[in-house]
Order: structure tokens, then sequence, then C-alpha cells
């Protein structure tokens, strides 16, 4: 299986989304490295970053999937190395 390392930016604007990210990201939990969610008060969102070595189209199904969740945005960034395990 062909893996790439990738980083998701995810923006809540609607907590209510939280519970559905969160399950989604269990769901894909053997391809997370890490995960950092940060709360701005301020602004009443929640940002949240990935780092996935996963194979591209389960990264692409992931961002999908969470940016169609109403109030959510996400972007992914990947990497140019490519391993096969």
């Amino acid at each position: 299986m062909e893996t790439r390392v990738a980083v998701m930016s995810i923006i809540v604007e609607n907590g209510d989304a939280v519970e559905q990210i969160n399950a989604l990201l269990h769901e894909n939990g053997e391809y997370i490295i890490g995960r950092m969610g940060l709360p701005y008060r301020k602004r009443g969102i929640s940002i949240i970053s990935i780092a996935l070595d996963a194979p591209q189209n389960a990264v692409s199904a992931l961002s999908g999937k969470i940016g169609n969740l109403p109030g959510v945005s996400v972007k992914t960034a990947f990497s140019g190395i490519q391993s096969h395990e």
C-alpha cells in the first residue's frame, strides 16, 4: 500500500459539528500521526491540525467528509514523499 504524509487543517465555526468530526477521525485513527486542537474563544471557533500517513484516497475521502459538514472548512497539504508499506 502506498502512503503519503499529509497535514489537514480544519476550522470549525459550528460547534455542533465537533462530535461528527471526532467520529470521522476515530474511524481513521490508524492513519493519524498526531492531532492538535485549539479553541479560539475570542472568535468562537476551533482550529484542528491533523498529521496523517495514509493512502492519498483515504486522506481525500476524510477531507471531503469533514468539509461537507456545515460550518466546517478543511484544507490538506501532501508531502512529495511516498512510502510503500
